[in-house]
C-alpha cells in the first residue's frame, strides 16, 4: 500500500525516546484509530516538531501512513496545550491511565467509533476540573464492551427486572436484583454503590452535569470496578499502579 499524508485529529497522549534523537509517541485520532508515528529528530532542541510532541497536546496532525506499522509526524497545526497537566500530578495520574487503558482495549488503526469522542470528551473534563474519579469510573465501565466483556447494568441477569434493589455477580456478569440475593454470589455492595455503577456505565458521558458523592461511595464503587477488570480482562498496567499510589490506594 502506498503511503499517504494525512491530516488526524486527536491527541498524543504518549510518547518514548527511540534511537538518538528521534521519538515514537501515539496519537488518539478520529480518522485512523490509535496511531504510533515516528518523529524524526524530535528529541533535537531546536526541531520543528517539538510543540507537537509534549504529551496531552491537541490538534491536527500531518501523518504519512500506509495504515499499517508506524506512520510518521510530518506537520501539524491547530494545537491545543495543557501546561497545567505538568503540574497536576492528580489529573495527569488519571489521563494516562485511562488512555493507556484505552490502547489495550484497541488494535492499531482499528476504528474507535463512539469511544474516540468517550476518550475525548472525559480528557476535556477532567482537564476543566470536574471529579476524575467518577469520569474515569464512567470510562472503565464503558470500555468492558471494547474488550468484549460488556456487563449487563441496565436489568436483572435473571429475571430481567429493571427497577429496585441491585448487587453485582462476577460469575454472572452483571447486576442482580434482591429477589435473587440468597442464590448467586456477588459483590455485597451497598444498594448506593451498586445504583452508582450502573448509573456510570449506561449514562453517556455528555449527559453528565455536576456531581458531587462522598468519598466512602466512590471507593467502594472504585473497588467494584477493579474487581470487575480483574475477574475479566485482568490487566496489569504500570499507569494504574501509578495512579493507585497517587490516589492512596
Amino acid at each position: 500500500m502506498a503511503a499517504e499524508l494525512l491530516d488526524v485529529h486527536g491527541l498524543l497522549f504518549k510518547r518514548q525516546k527511540y534511537k538518538e534523537a528521534d521519538l515514537l509517541a501515539k496519537l488518539w485520532t478520529k480518522e485512523l484509530g490509535i496511531v504510533t508515528v515516528i518523529i524524526k529528530g524530535g528529541m533535537r532542541p531546536k526541531s520543528r516538531l517539538a510543540a507537537a510532541v509534549l504529551p496531552f497536546t491537541e490538534g491536527t496532525f500531518g501523518v504519512l501512513t500506509r495504515r499499517q506499522g508506524i506512520s510518521q509526524l510530518r506537520t501539524y497545526k491547530k494545537l491545543r496545550q495543557h501546561d497545567e497537566l505538568f503540574t497536576d500530578l492528580d489529573k495527569s495520574a488519571y489521563l494516562s491511565y485511562l488512555f493507556d487503558l484505552a490502547d489495550h482495549a484497541f488494535s492499531e488503526y482499528q476504528n474507535l467509533g463512539s469511544y474516540y469522542q468517550l476518550l475525548m470528551g472525559a480528557f476535556d473534563r477532567i482537564v476543566a476540573g470536574q471529579d476524575p474519579e467518577i469520569i474515569a469510573q464512567i470510562v472503565q465501565l464503558q470500555l468492558l464492551a471494547a474488550f468484549g466483556v460488556a456487563p449487563q447494568l441496565a436489568a436483572c441477569v435473571i429475571c430481567g427486572k429493571e427497577q429496585g434493589i441491585f448487587d453485582y455477580s462476577l460469575s454472572l456478569g452483571g447486576v442482580v436484583c434482591s429477589d435473587h440475593f440468597r442464590n448467586v454470589d456477588r459483590l455485597h455492595l451497598s444498594p448506593k454503590a451498586a445504583a452508582l455503577i450502573r448509573t456510570l456505565g449506561l449514562l453517556p458521558l455528555e449527559r453528565l452535569g455536576q456531581i458531587q458523592l462522598d468519598e466512602p461511595l466512590k471507593k467502594e464503587s472504585r473497588r467494584a470496578v477493579a474487581q470487575i477488570y480483574q475477574a475479566t480482562v485482568d490487566l496489569n498496567l504500570p499507569s494504574l499502579r501509578f495512579l493507585n499510589e497517587v490516589r492512596g490506594g
